[in-house]
C-alpha cells in the first residue's frame, strides 16, 4: 500500500480520504493534492482499507476485489466510482442495500465500441479475413461479398452503448432493431427477441450483466438465428453460454461470431474458443482507443468536484438493476 500523505502530515490530513484500487498506469490525480488524502490499494489490501475511505475509485475495473471485500465489518465509502461501463464486478448484496452511491464511466466508451462493432460487421461482410489469408498464400482468388446496406441487425441493450451501435450501423444502411429490459418507443421488449433473432443478419450483444441477462445467449438463442447470421458480443462475457456458442459454430447453426469479452479473462491459452472456425477473438479492447485512460481520469475528477461541493452526480447506477437508467426507460 502506498499513501501519498507522509507520516508527518497525518495530523493535518484533509478531511476526505480517497482510496484507489490500482491498475497500471495509475490515474493522474495531482489536482487533488493538498485537499484529499489519497490511498492506493490492491486486491490484498482493499478489505482493511475500505473502512478508512470516504470515496473509492475502482481504477482496476477487471478486479472483483470490491465485491469480495465489501461484506466485511466497519465503515464503508459513501461513494464508489468504477472506471468502466459495467458494474457487476463491484456489486454485491451488501453494497446494493447500503446508502453508498455508485457511479460508472458512462459516456466514455459509447462511440468507440460502436465503431468497433461497425468494423466487425464490415470485415465479416467483405470477408477481410479471407482476403488476408489468400494474400498470405499468394493466391489470386476472386470472390463476391455481402452488401451491408439493407441487412438487418438486432442490438441487445438499449443504453448509451447500444444506441450508439444502432446509430452507427444505421449510418451504413443497416436496418436496426433495438431491444431492452422494457418495451418503449423505439425499443423492443424481451418478448420480441426470439422473433427478431430469426430475421437478423447481425446480432450484437451490448447488454449489462444482470440476473435477467446472464446466459441469455444460449443454445435456444443461437438456434433461433439463421445459418448466415453473425453474432457479436461487446457486453459482458457471462451474457453468453460459451459452450453453446462453440456448438453453434461447429454445427454451422450460425455463420460466424466475434467475442471481445469472455467468461474468464484473460482467455486461457487452452480455451477452445481460440481455434473454433468462424470466431474472431479480441482481448476486451472494443472501447479502448488512444487516450481513453486520460478521459476516464478527467471524468472522475469532474465527478469528484461535484461530489465535494455536495452537488448531484451524473451516471448514478440504480443498484437494484445494475446500470444507469435512461430517462425514458419505464420502471
Amino acid at each position: 500500500m502506498t499513501d501519498v500523505t507522509t507520516a508527518n502530515e497525518l495530523t493535518d490530513a484533509p478531511a476526505v480520504t480517497l482510496l484507489v484500487l490500482d491498475a497500471e498506469p495509475l490515474p493522474r490525480l495531482g489536482s487533488l493534492t493538498g485537499r484529499t488524502r489519497i490511498l492506493h490499494g490492491d486486491d490484498s489490501t482493499i478489505a482493511r482499507q475500505l473502512p478508512h475511505a470516504d470515496v473509492l475509485l475502482v481504477w482496476d475495473f477487471l478486479s472483483d476485489a470490491v465485491r469480495r471485500a465489501w461484506p466485511g465489518p466497519g465503515a464503508r465509502p459513501r461513494w464508489v466510482h468504477t472506471a468502466s461501463a459495467g458494474v457487476d464486478h463491484v456489486m454485491c448484496p451488501e453494497l446494493t442495500a447500503s446508502d453508498t452511491v455508485v457511479t460508472n464511466a458512462r459516456g466514455i466508451f459509447d462511440q468507440p465500441i460502436a465503431e468497433y462493432v461497425a468494423g466487425l460487421v464490415l470485415a465479416a461482410a467483405k470477408d477481410f479475413h479471407g482476403t488476408n489469408e489468400l494474400q498470405r498464400q499468394r493466391r489470386w482468388q476472386h470472390r463476391e461479398t455481402r452488401r451491408v446496406a439493407g441487412t438487418r441487425a438486432v442490438v441487445v441493450g438499449s443504453g448509451p452503448i447500444g444506441r450508439a451501435i444502432a446509430a452507427t450501423l444505421g449510418g451504413l444502411g443497416v436496418k436496426v432493431a433495438l431491444t431492452g429490459r422494457t418495451a418503449r418507443a423505439g425499443v423492443h421488449g424481451p418478448e420480441d427477441l426470439m422473433p427478431l433473432l430469426a430475421r437478423a443478419d447481425w446480432v450484437v450483444s451490448a447488454a449489462p450483466l444482470t440476473d435477467a441477462t446472464r446466459g441469455m445467449f444460449d443454445a435456444r438463442a443461437f438456434g433461433a438465428m439463421g445459418p448466415d447470421s453473425y453474432f457479436i458480443n461487446v457486453g459482458r462475457g457471462r451474457l453468453v453460454v460459451e459452450d453453446d456458442l462453440l456448438a453453434a459454430l461447429r454445427n454451422r447453426w450460425i455463420g460466424g461470431a466475434a467475442l471481445d469479452v469472455f467468461t474468464r479473462e484473460p482467455l486461457p491459452p487452452q480455451s477452445p474458443l481460440w481455434d473454433v472456425p468462424g470466431l474472431t477473438v479480441s482481448p476486451h479492447m472494443s472501447g479502448d482507443v488512444i487516450g481513453w485512460r486520460e478521459e476516464l481520469g478527467t471524468q472522475f475528477l469532474e465527478l469528484y468536484a461535484l461530489w465535494a461541493e455536495g452537488k448531484p452526480l451524473p451516471n448514478v447506477v440504480d443498484k437494484n438493476v445494475g446500470y444507469v437508467p435512461l430517462h425514458d426507460e419505464a420502471d
